[in-house]
């Protein structure tokens, strides 16, 4: 069966998270679907197809239901390892590694949210505010998103500087000087991106081309790299929510027998039912089911849909997740 029929990504158009996987399934050519979600709760086609996790966006081959972009992308690699656009040396891996710790865990798209601007339509809807509220566990009130904008410009600023002054100091194109754009390229470039496209969010008295050259005309030639990638690649189907959640319902569950790391600290054990949330955002959302394996990287726990008649495989990374045994399970009572 093709990839196409097998992958299918959940999002919506203006996530930057979902760019990150856009652009790299682009880049590498890989056909897919798509099935396109509001941009706040509820989204029922995710609820329907069993997942409680809040976050875009979700990558589902055949009924593995992978969450978080740092997971999507590192299965991807694995998946489809020819052409990967992972690094292979030493340090280069490490440089990689680094700018998406940089980007995420850092705290680089958190800043760059907090530049979002106040005379945007989406942030005088009350909707808006109480989910994003919900969602990040502070407040989107205009009054403040104004008073942590400096703040957050600071930081930004520095960020656009540590780029200029270091990994594209000598003029190369790309950050580990490689022929076309590389996954540090996407660990690095998503948040500025974002922000660059937003009218308003960077002052140019302080971030502009005309400090920053190489970090601009960088972010410029990746997007050219990007549209001409969509151009030459197949177009993804796009699919409404009950047609995605069958196609997902119509492979049969591989099997997975991955089990669980010796000497795991949680002391959790394959087939306790669990649960499983992110920890820093999202996090009042989380899914439950039965663990099937649990290593330093991955969590898999299978789930059942809404309807409860079918089986799926939820998988979220170990790091920036929490797992816990679910009340009434043997051993929570030990």
């Amino acid at each position: 069966m093709s990839s196409i029929d097998k992958i299918i990504l959940f999002h919506y158009s203006y996530s930057p998270y979902a760019r990150r996987i856009t652009w790299y399934l682009a880049l590498r050519g890989i056909p897919y679907s798509q099935c396109l979600q509001p941009p706040i709760m509820p989204r029922e086609d995710l609820a329907a197809l069993g997942v409680s996790y809040r976050r875009i966006p979700v990558l589902a081959i055949g009924r593995d239901i992978y969450c978080d972009t740092r997971l999507i992308l590192e299965t991807l690699e694995q998946k489809f390892p020819e052409g990967r656009l992972g690094a292979t040396q030493g340090d280069d891996r490490v440089v990689e590694k680094l700018l998406e710790k940089w980007a995420i865990d850092g705290g680089i798209f958190v800043r760059a949210s907090q530049l979002i601007p106040t005379d945007m339509p989406l942030l005088k809807d009350p909707k808006f505010q109480r989910d994003r509220e919900d969602y990040t566990g502070r407040s989107w009130k205009s009054a403040d998103v104004k008073r942590v904008r400096p703040e957050a410009l600071v930081d930004i600023r520095e960020g656009f500087e540590l780029l200029e002054t270091t990994l594209l100091a000598d003029g190369r194109d790309w950050i580990l000087n490689t022929k076309a754009p590389s996954l540090a390229d996407i660990e690095a470039v998503w948040p500025l991106h974002w922000l660059i496209g937003l009218k308003g969010a960077l002052p140019s008295n302080l971030i502009s081309p005309q400090y920053f050259p190489k970090v601009f005309a960088w972010i410029v030639r990746f997007q050219s790299a990007v549209s001409s990638a969509k151009a030459s690649s197949p177009q993804p189907k796009t699919l409404k929510g009950v047609d995605a959640i069958k196609q997902i319902l119509s492979h049969t569950l591989s099997e997975y027998n991955d089990g669980l790391v010796n000497n795991d600290p949680s002391g959790l054990k394959v087939g306790e039912e669990v649960m499983v949330w992110p920890i820093d955002s999202g996090s009042k959302h989380k899914d439950r089911g039965r663990l099937v394996s649990l290593s330093f990287k991955e969590i898999v726990v299978e789930s059942k849909t809404k309807a409860e008649e079918e089986t799926i495989r939820i998988h979220t990374p170990r790091h920036g997740f929490r797992i816990h045994r679910t009340e009434g399970s043997p051993s929570s009572k030990l």
